[in-house]
């Protein structure tokens, strides 16, 4: 077949910055079905290269030097790296297994005069931790009383278990126009790679994140985004069915966990569950245990020390994924075993 004749190609239009409108408006109409919340699609809406990259602008376009963030870890990797890029200081509260429960006096007393926001990630990577109403109330009430930002990273959302609800920050009494929330098609469409994220909020916050966004990449993923917007609107059967599969494949690998001799922790949503490494390897050495697992047994697990600030906190955790087929679970266990 020969070339097409300079001039002729077809044209991709360029989705505009804030993303296109049947995507935002889809996105709209996605909060306003399952958490009742309402925002404008012209304003309050924009579309970003994943999730990442919303983090990565909502916290440069809000940060100056200087401020600080209180935060959870363990937390996803990129949070430490967006906060420093800002110049601003990351003052992590520590979630500790079993239950990764936190302590609202320990909360409170992270946060200084120079506190500028709260970032909140829930459903929680890695811990699959899904915070309930009661603690984010601790968490709204924090924010309100000493004035504070916060940004919700929840692209875990339709990826709980056992019937636990996820409860947006944003629907609480007093945090709708103080709360950036922040997903993205990735895990709930099994699209990564896509790189279709979001975050919605106060026209003024989205507009601060918008001008850093543009010199970030300005738009991206123009073929993907009409695919996002029509998953968005999909049936309710399918975010049952992504739900339940899920939970059929945590609770396929977490008994051969048991039976492999880790001491293994609950997990509520995600796709991951965390073990201690400490009933087969004394010295607690995740990073080497996880070096080493490959060559042992043909298995690959994460080390959950690179989720923490306070890297002894997590140095004798590993994270195991189970978003896999339920084949290659049993063939892992078997391997493990």
């Amino acid at each position: 077949m020969g070339a097409i004749p300079a001039g002729t190609q077809p044209s991709v239009p360029r989705p505009p910055g804030p993303g296109m409108p049947v995507l935002r408006e889809a996105i709209v109409a996605h909060q306003q079905r399952f958490y009742g919340l309402a925002y404008d699609p012209a304003t309050e809406v924009l579309v970003t290269a994943g999730a990442t990259e919303a983090l990565a602008g909502a916290l440069l376009g809000l940060l100056d030097t200087g401020d600080e963030v209180v935060l959870f870890e363990p937390m996803y990797d990129s949070y430490q790296a967006c906060i420093a890029l800002a110049g601003a200081v990351a003052r992590p509260v520590t979630l500790r297994p079993p239950h990764y429960d936190f302590d609202p006096d320990e909360l409170r007393a992270a946060i200084g005069p120079k506190t500028k926001l709260l970032l909140v990630n829930t459903p929680h990577n890695p811990t699959g931790k899904v915070l309930g109403r009661a603690d984010l109330q601790v968490i709204a009430d924090i924010a309100i009383e000493r004035d504070l930002i916060v940004i919700t990273d929840e692209v875990y959302e339709h990826l709980t278990f056992d019937d636990i609800e996820h409860i947006p920050m944003a629907t609480l009494a007093g945090m709708r126009d103080r709360v950036l929330s922040i997903s993205s098609g990735g895990k709930t469409f099994n699209t990564t790679g896509w790189k279709v994220g979001w975050m919605c909020g106060p026209a003024p916050l989205v507009a601060a994140a918008r001008t850093v966004k543009q010199f970030l990449t300005f738009v991206s993923s123009g073929p993907f985004q009409p695919a996002i917007a029509v998953g968005l609107g999909l049936p309710d059967h399918y975010y049952d069915n992504l739900r339940h599969d899920l939970q059929a494949k945590r609770d396929r690998l977490l008994p051969g966990l048991h039976a492999a001799g880790f001491e293994v922790f609950p997990t509520q949503s995600t796709y991951f569950v965390t073990v201690d490494i400490r009933p087969l390897r004394p010295d607690g050495d995740g990073m080497a245990f996880c070096r080493e697992l490959p060559h042992r047994c043909g298995v690959v697990a994460i080390p959950n020390e690179v989720f923490y600030v306070n890297k002894h906190e997590g140095r004798h955790l590993v994270r195991f994924a189970f978003c896999k087929r339920l084949e290659v679970l049993d063939q892992a266990v078997a391997r493990m075993g």
